[in-house]
């Protein structure tokens, strides 16, 4: 008598298991694909108004970008079911034996939500200081001195590039008339 197979899930043994730990860059591949086509998507049901003053519109680079990752993701597919493998870099100090700090990761996500909901009402240059500060301290950096003032700079250096050198109007909140 037999017994059918397909019904029982992976054991740690599981030659399927072991295949997938083996080819396990193509998870990346699967994520630069999702991506791909989200900006090819995104760019391609992009309104646009009919006058442009150059050859290049503003669709051309998403476009490029678009596609430019679905290559690579098809070739770095074709790559790593060929057996290639990534290396770590000869500097490289992770231990990967070692589990990933999910409190630095939730902290830092929060503090890039915290400034997404921020922008808007207090305007870039105080989000983007809470941004840069937040980060900072997340990452292990306590000088209480120093990094305020360093994220306050930092921020409204790039407030000014942007909106001013660049045209590229940022929120400014209740700083828009100062800068």
């Amino acid at each position: 008598m037999t017994t059918r197979t397909t019904d029982v899930p992976p054991t740690p043994g599981d030659p399927r298991r072991s295949w997938l730990r083996e080819h396990s860059e193509l998870g990346v591949c699967v994520m630069l694909l999702a991506l791909g086509v989200l900006v090819l998507t995104d760019a391609l049901t992009m309104d646009v108004e009919i006058t442009q003053r150059g050859p290049v519109g503003p669709k051309t680079v998403p476009v490029v970008v678009g596609i430019g990752l679905l290559v690579i993701a098809a070739l770095l597919a074709v790559d790593v079911l060929r057996g290639g493998r990534g290396e770590a870099e000869g500097g490289e100090d992770i231990d990967l034996s070692e589990p990933a700090d999910w409190r630095t990761v939730s902290l830092l996500a929060g503090v890039f939500l915290g400034a997404a909901v921020l922008i808007e009402p207090l305007g870039f240059p105080i989000a983007g200081a809470l941004l840069f500060w937040g980060a900072a301290f997340t990452l292990g950096s306590r000088r209480f001195d120093r990094d305020p003032l360093i994220a306050a700079v930092l921020s409204l250096v790039t407030y000014a590039v942007f909106n001013n050198l660049l045209g590229v109007p940022l929120p400014g909140g209740p700083l828009m008339g100062v800068l």
